[in-house]
């Protein structure tokens, strides 16, 4: 398949390589080796997959019947140790098996042994089958060609944990902080390769949400900072990629409409409310994607303010991740039906610790901008629950595409920024 990921004429759509998930699909299944005896022995975190203290010998007999098939066995050389006994190119693999709450024989823990033995499948035969293709993976990455790849994904942490090998000893190894588990199918945004595996298939950056291998994570450049040639545009560009380019803290289209704003307009009537001219909005776009920190938006160019504040507007509806990101809608919106008031501003304020850097401080700033707005209110004739009308749906887009669960929430979403300009000296 192919997506846009700028949409640029001058770039070409990345596709998607789909080899190793059609390696995933081929690997084999688990197939659990179930002991017919009862053990009193048996640990109460294993299920009937468990044999006691069988020989190697004795496993690799039961295991012989299919691919896939594992059982656990209790070490006879070291007592109170346990192995996970796995068939796999037909002979049959040993792993050190440890148990903290959760499965696991390397940095991968699992709830299930059924789910560890199905990974460890998975990444056994896609570096078995590919294992030249694997190594050649960052040659030709897309990245390069698209500057900057993240435009719809949350923000999470950078850094996996090597694939768990055939370990005789078992030496176990501590858990990387920074490992991310993918939902469903995910592609490298450096190489476009399938991202394998049922969790901690690969790294995701705290600050941009790039999704990539954790070999690929080492070729991105500038430590996930894109490089300003690449990044051609300012409006639909991906909030938290604008404003590394630019080293700044917010896009620097919300500090300058603000400051045009709070410089000759806070007193006009209907402020965000009322419309400008359509063209000339789009005009003041083109301004900014063109001239970017150069752009002329002061009186001589567009008198009318309602302009400034259109593109303002424009702007955070334009962006590929709304200010209040996918992955933290949910928990605003849950905080906007809490009825109890100081639960409310407690559950809002923890959605808040949820945002990105980039969003929480341009989300910051935005407030403040509107409660100075509310306290002109006598000549704008703007509150802020008019505010939260207007800035509901613009900040906040529901992360699915159902209309009913749309509509059902644009009350809530309204309710959030109203809260949000209300409380801003307690949640900034």
């Amino acid at each position: 398949m192919a997506i846009h990921v700028f949409d640029n004429d001058e770039f070409r759509p990345p596709v998607w390589k789909s080899y190793l998930y059609q390696l995933q699909q081929e690997a084999p299944h688990p197939r659990r080796v179930t002991c017919i005896s009862e053990d009193e022995n048996r640990p109460k975190y294993y299920g009937r997959e468990y044999h006691g203290m069988i020989s190697r010998e004795d496993a690799d007999q039961l295991l012989s019947v299919a691919e896939g098939s594992y059982l656990i066995r209790e070490s006879q050389r070291q007592p109170g140790t346990y192995t996970l006994a796995l068939r796999f190119g037909n002979q049959t693999r040993n792993f050190r098996l440890f148990y903290d709450g959760k499965h696991f024989v390397g940095e991968k823990r699992f709830e299930s042994i059924h789910d560890l033995v199905t990974d460890g499948l998975i990444t056994l035969y896609i570096e078995t089958k590919a294992a030249e293709y694997i190594s050649k993976m960052t040659i030709n990455p897309i990245y390069e060609h698209v500057g900057y790849t993240t435009l719809n994904r949350e923000p999470a942490l950078k850094k996996t944990p090597p694939v768990a090998k055939d370990v005789p000893d078992g030496k176990e190894t501590d858990l990387e902080e920074r490992v991310h588990t993918f939902r469903g199918p995910h592609w490298c945004e450096y190489c476009a390769n399938f991202m394998w595996g049922l969790i901690a298939q690969g790294v995701k950056c705290a600050d941009c949400g790039l999704n990539v291998h954790k070999q690929c994570s080492k070729m991105v450049p500038n430590d996930c900072k894109p490089d300003l040639k690449h990044v051609k545009k300012v409006y639909s560009c991906d909030l938290t990629t604008l404003v590394k380019a630019h080293n700044s803290k917010r896009p620097m289209v919300v500090d300058m409409c603000i400051r045009e704003i709070e410089s000759r307009g806070l007193k006009s009537e209907g402020l965000y409310r009322v419309s400008g001219f359509s063209e000339l909005i789009e005009d003041a776009k083109l301004t900014f994607d063109r001239d970017g920190e150069k752009a002329d938006i002061s009186v001589n160019v567009y008198e009318d303010i309602n302009i400034i504040t259109g593109a303002l507007k424009l702007y955070f509806r334009d962006l590929p991740i709304p200010v209040i990101t996918y992955d933290a809608y949910p928990r605003f919106i849950e905080a906007a039906k809490v009825t109890d008031p100081d639960e409310r501003l407690e559950t809002l304020h923890e959605a808040l610790k949820q945002l990105p850097p980039a969003h929480c401080e341009t989300l910051r700033y935005l407030m403040a901008h509107l409660k100075r707005v509310t306290q002109n209110e006598k000549d704008n004739l703007m509150n802020a629950e008019n505010l939260g009308i207007v800035f509901g749906p613009t900040l906040m887009r529901a992360p699915d595409l159902d209309a009913m669960t749309a509509l059902n929430d644009i009350r809530y979403q309204r309710q959030v920024v109203e809260l949000l300009i209300k409380n801003e000296d307690i949640f900034f």
